[in-house]
């Protein structure tokens, strides 16, 4: 599917890129403030970083992940005992998105699994020999982080097929680009 409103300049493209991360960071940040439980929201938090990962690569997705929990403990949604876990959660999201942008290139499953299981390692060895948090919380930053990942993958890979098979939603890197 090309048409002509692919077919934008480079100034146009970094307006898009710009428009399109903030309204997924702004998706994200609402998801978080409903204030759903853990097995709900790291899914759905996790599918936003994917998303952001195809629809507007992976340094908006890189920047969605580095802020998402920063506003989360400001806001009061990630409980103080969390704190400490912060660049923790940070990193892994960056992490998630990093590995599954290079990776998606040649299989989108591998992606997600090596995406899912290197976040969980990060955060799983975090409070184990890192950080020094509550019992209850370093539970919460081991196993259930390696099922809301691989949770929010499969989400978003259904999402982003449905957009872009409806013409929806193309991914930048799928535009033209004028000189």
């Amino acid at each position: 599917m090309d048409s002509n409103w692919t077919k934008v300049s480079q100034g146009s493209r970094n307006v898009l890129f710009t428009t399109r991360t903030a309204i997924l960071m702004a998706l994200t940040l609402a998801v978080q403030m409903l204030g759903m439980p853990q097995y709900v929201t790291g899914p759905l938090v996790n599918t936003m970083l994917y998303v952001a990962a195809v629809f507007v690569g992976i340094w908006g997705g890189v920047a969605i992940g580095l802020i998402t929990p920063v506003i989360a403990f400001w806001r009061g949604i990630l409980p103080p005992p969390l704190g400490p876990m912060i660049p923790f959660i940070a990193l892994g999201n960056a992490v998630l998105v990093i590995v599954y942008g290079l990776v998606n290139r040649h299989n989108k499953y591998v992606a997600i699994i090596a995406a899912s299981v290197i976040k969980y390692l990060m955060l799983a060895v975090a409070v184990r020999f890192v950080v020094a948090v509550p019992p209850k919380i370093a539970q919460m930053m081991q196993i259930p982080q390696l099922i809301t990942a691989l949770a929010g993958g499969a989400i978003a890979t259904v999402l982003s097929e449905i957009l872009i098979r409806r013409g929806t939603l193309k991914p930048l890197s799928q535009m033209k680009f004028k000189e």
